[in-house]
């Protein structure tokens, strides 16, 4: 299927026709950023009024496989009309690349964030990550294995929370082919894991799941959740019944938004993580 005719990008469409993007606009699109030829978009609130917002890096699903930062701008219109400055950054895929590249692509725009996104009307001390599937385990593996932002000349404290929507968390062996093909060849498959890197000093983390997620099953996140609490760290899950892996993401659009209150319960986490 062509990329502009995805279910994300129809549903961006439908969700831009529906007036989701009302009161925010796309500041840039297309910015380079990285060692790779990666791009990424900005939105924010049309009415920054003169203070430096939140801001959210928002990772797309896609199994490492397929996603474009265009087709999500559902999800970057929502976040933007809770008040973030949102970064959509692209990242290279399987099988051109696989682990851990599509994670050095993640830290690249973290480090793109750092020094940039102040000219945007974002704050620079307040940065989160969040995604959804594919993007959440990025999510996850940037907030929690500092070494891939530490290799971008990034503190380990810049992120300063995360937001998983229905992420792989813990799933080795492997199982899925595109996990498989994603991760297999790395020699030591524990460090491909999230649960592996879970710290005390941890930034918070709410991981979202569904009891209708065929695709990455909960117990990924209530698994990540445990070794987190365990340790100290602040982590929290949010199940939503019914909801398909899917639709968990489709809930941040205006035309799925009373599926579940996915966007109101993220930004609320969000904005007091980041307060």
């Amino acid at each position: 299927m062509l990329a502009g005719w995805s279910p994300p990008a129809i549903l961006s469409r439908v969700d831009r026709a529906l007036s989701g993007g009302a009161g925010v606009s796309r500041a840039a699109a297309g910015i380079g950023f990285g060692d790779h030829g990666q791009r990424l978009d900005v939105w924010r609130p049309d009415a920054l009024a003169g203070t430096a917002r939140p801001v959210l890096i928002f990772f797309y699903g896609g199994g490492w496989v397929t996603g474009t930062r265009q087709a999500y701008a559902f999800a970057a219109r929502a976040f933007a009309r809770h008040g973030f400055v949102v970064v959509v950054p692209d990242y290279r895929k399987v099988p051109a690349v696989r682990f851990p590249d599509f994670l050095v692509d993640g830290a690249q725009a973290v480090r793109w964030t750092r020094d940039h996104i102040a000219g945007f009307g974002g704050d620079p001390d307040r940065v989160a990550l969040a995604g959804h599937s594919a993007g959440a385990y990025a999510v996850a593996m940037l907030a929690l294995d500092s070494r891939h932002v530490e290799r971008q000349q990034v503190a380990p404290g810049f992120v300063k929370a995360g937001l998983g929507l229905s992420g792989p968390y813990d799933f080795h062996p492997f199982t899925s082919q595109q996990a498989v093909d994603a991760m297999a060849h790395w020699p030591r498959p524990e460090e491909t894991q999230p649960i592996t890197h879970a710290r005390a000093d941890a930034p918070p983390l709410l991981l979202v799941t569904s009891s209708g997620d065929t695709v990455v099953q909960p117990r990924n996140a209530h698994a990540l959740a445990r070794a987190l609490t365990a340790k100290g760290a602040r982590a929290s899950v949010r199940e939503y019944p019914g909801l398909r892996h899917e639709q968990v993401v489709m809930a941040l659009s205006r035309p799925f938004r009373r599926k579940a209150p996915v966007l109101a319960d993220s930004a609320a986490f969000l904005n007091a993580a980041l307060a």
